[in-house]
């Protein structure tokens, strides 16, 4: 038998594969003339299986855009809720309440009134002050509310000396962010030692 006429690489891929259909690519069992690869390099220069090879195909440039769409959007959410968190409406005045101890300050004491001012949480800046019934009027005083925060507790201290009877009222007059009054009466009663 001559050596050009038997290839048992061929016989082999024959048997496996059946005969090569035309539309796929087959590389030959010879390379470099006539030398015959077989053995391990044989996978290198004769596929064992016909290889097919799949059309190129372009990817749409809209599938990377709406794989960051819901990113986008929730970010988008986000930061329009940060502006409307730091610009959006501001501190708004629900309930003002003044108390203090009914029995009043006992002689040469301090009576403490106290005010809760409630809010609906936004951040801002209260503008008030105190009106006393004996004509005495504090500057304009502010409280800073910041967000989250719903209660700002106020506080008069409103000092008595001496004996005698005094029948008081302690007034807070929100100022901004828009007008509020309450006010609590009390008795000053200290007897002469």
């Amino acid at each position: 038998m001559n050596d050009d006429e038997y290839s048992a690489t061929v016989l082999g891929s024959a048997w496996i594969s059946g005969p090569p259909s035309p539309q796929t690519y087959v590389a030959p069992d010879r390379a470099d003339g006539s030398v015959l690869r077989f053995g391990p390099g044989v996978t290198a220069a004769v596929a064992p299986f016909p290889v097919e090879v799949p059309p190129a195909t372009a990817r749409p440039r809209r599938a990377g855009l709406r794989r960051y769409a819901l990113a986008a959007a929730v970010l988008v959410a986000v930061l329009v809720y940060l502006l409307w968190q730091r610009h959006g409406p501001g501190v708004e005045v629900r309930e003002v309440a003044v108390s203090t101890d009914p029995a009043g300050p006992a002689c040469g004491e301090a009576a403490d009134v106290v005010a809760v001012v409630r809010t609906n949480g936004r951040p801002g800046t209260l503008v008030y002050r105190w009106v006393r019934s004996d004509g005495t009027r504090s500057d304009r005083l502010t409280e800073r509310m910041p967000q989250g925060r719903r209660e700002a507790t106020l506080h008069l201290l409103w000092t008595f000396q001496g004996p005698g009877h005094y029948p008081a009222e302690a007034r807070l007059e929100v100022l901004e962010p828009a007008r509020h009054t309450a006010a609590v009466r009390f008795t000053y009663d200290c007897a002469a030692p």
